[in-house]
């Protein structure tokens, strides 16, 4: 009976496989989304992932690390999407700011991912000892209201907004909408209950803006 030569041996027996960083971090990303830093082990990172932890250690450094980067791979799947209208130039200050809103509704809302929003979700329930995650969680908050301040103050240069409104006061009001919006789609709310938020938000849009004022 023939044998097969060493080399096909060694063939059959299959290669190790190859740690995919990409879809280890979207595996991470929705445990973190879903449970919280807190509630998400490593031996819940590592049951996700299939990969042991030495690896894990030796890509992200730690569970700081990987929550870290899964933050990034939210921002880089995610924001681009839902800041898409506010970077379109074409669309005058009212359309951007309701297609921006509009996206984050369906982003909040897709079935394909966790309800709510990365970042306010994995806000909540976190420790002392977890100081750094929550600095990490709040200069994100603070990057999305200093999106929408950069984008309002760009609009009202192009005198799309009155000269007296309040810049920062709005970019407040409208980043305190988004989180609201994340805790009702937490809660359970349908895509069609955030839209109705923004059709209020819409209406109250020429009163916010102060272009009710100009038209008087």
């Amino acid at each position: 009976m023939s044998q097969l030569p060493d080399c096909d041996v060694k063939k059959c027996r299959g290669r190790p496989k190859v740690f995919n960083r990409e879809a280890a971090l979207d595996k991470a990303l929705i445990l973190f989304w879903t449970h919280g830093y807190e509630g998400t082990s490593l031996a819940d990172l590592v049951a996700a992932t299939g990969a042991k932890a030495p690896t894990l250690y030796a890509e992200f450094v730690n569970k700081e690390g990987l929550f870290r980067a899964a933050m990034e791979r939210y921002i880089e799947k995610f924001s681009a999407y839902r800041e898409a209208a506010l970077n379109d130039d074409k669309l005058p200050v009212d359309k951007a700011i309701e297609g921006y809103f509009r996206a984050t509704a369906a982003c909040f809302t897709d079935r394909n991912s966790p309800s709510g929003c990365f970042f306010i979700c994995t806000s909540t329930a976190l420790s002392a000892s977890s100081s750094e995650i929550a600095t990490m969680l709040q200069q994100q908050h603070q990057s999305q209201e200093m999106t929408l301040r950069g984008f309002l103050t760009a609009r009202r240069q192009r005198h799309e907004l009155a000269p007296t409104v309040n810049i920062d006061a709005l970019s407040r009001y409208l980043a305190c909408m988004l989180q609201g919006m994340s805790v009702r789609a937490r809660e359970g709310a349908s895509r069609e209950d955030l839209d109705s938020i923004i059709d209020t938000l819409m209406a109250m849009w020429p009163t916010l803006t102060g272009l009710c004022q100009q038209k008087v």
